[in-house]
């Protein structure tokens, strides 16, 4: 059967395969993965293969995003094909445009989904899943000192929601960007913007690893958080809305937040 599978590796590593992806790897007649699009730190290529007894043909952003997936199609249009992506398959833009092209052609297409970065972020804050609002990538700021991610931290804040911040990787190049790097770039728009939405006194949330057995969470003023040392990559944060008690009480427990979180919620 012509048939395209986007499977998701979830965060960490192949563990993180679910035994629904694994069945659809090892019953391919091709399998490809990318490793672009996000970090999985303890993923081993090597290991993966020889869990499922299949090759991998590693793609490269080129292969996906500027020859338009034609090697993956092609596949799939000779038989069953799987493409592995970190995450959960379809959150990145570029793989619902290649399921797009595939069914243009005549090819079916399923979904095997993995853990999320959104899912999972909002898991460790404690945070209610339905306060958040729009979400954003922040690029790095050496090359781009983009306002939009001030700006949608703004819009949810004067809504009363939360903002999930993603943060810039360039894995071909292995540079990540941290919630330091994130937070001066902030700080320096708001130097501009003056709209006191990002200050060194903003409660904001940083997360490290998420996804991994030691995942670090850590809530406090912007001032502090860019002096605490969340380790290795992937890095991603959390702005604040409105909170619910119950919110306040989850960030202290599980983020150290500071007590008065608990004495400014109603």
């Amino acid at each position: 059967m012509n048939e395209l599978v986007f499977v998701g590796l979830g965060l960490h590593d192949e563990k993180g395969l679910s035994l629904h992806g694994l069945d659809e790897i090892k019953t391919a007649n091709e399998a490809f993965i990318e490793l672009y699009t996000s970090l999985l730190p303890g993923f081993s290529h090597e290991r993966l293969e020889k869990l499922s007894g299949k090759r991998l043909h590693v793609l490269s952003r080129k292969e996906i995003e500027e020859e338009n997936g034609r090697v993956v199609l092609e596949a799939a249009e000779r038989g069953k094909t799987v493409l592995l992506v970190p995450g959960d398959p379809l959150i990145a833009t570029t793989h619902v445009t290649l399921r797009i092209e595939a069914e243009k052609r005549g090819v079916r297409t399923r979904i095997v989904h993995g853990a999320s970065i959104i899912s999972a972020a909002i898991g460790l804050s404690g945070l209610h899943s339905y306060k958040f609002g729009k979400s954003v990538t922040i690029p790095f700021p050496d090359e781009t000192l983009s306002t939009t991610p001030y700006e949608v931290i703004r819009q949810n804040t004067k809504l009363g929601l939360h903002t999930l911040c993603l943060l810039d990787i360039k894995t071909e190049k292995q540079r990540y960007l941290s919630i330091h790097g994130a937070l001066k770039a902030l700080l320096e728009i708001e130097e501009r913007k003056k709209a006191k939405i990002v200050t060194p006194n903003t409660i904001a949330l940083g997360i490290a690893r998420a996804g991994s057995d030691k995942p670090m969470v850590k809530a406090d003023c912007v001032r502090k958080l860019l002096s605490h040392d969340f380790g290795d990559p992937p890095h991603c944060m959390i702005f604040l809305g409105k909170l619910h008690f119950m919110e306040a009480e989850a960030l202290i427990q599980f983020a150290e937040a500071p007590e008065k979180l608990r004495e400014d919620t109603p």
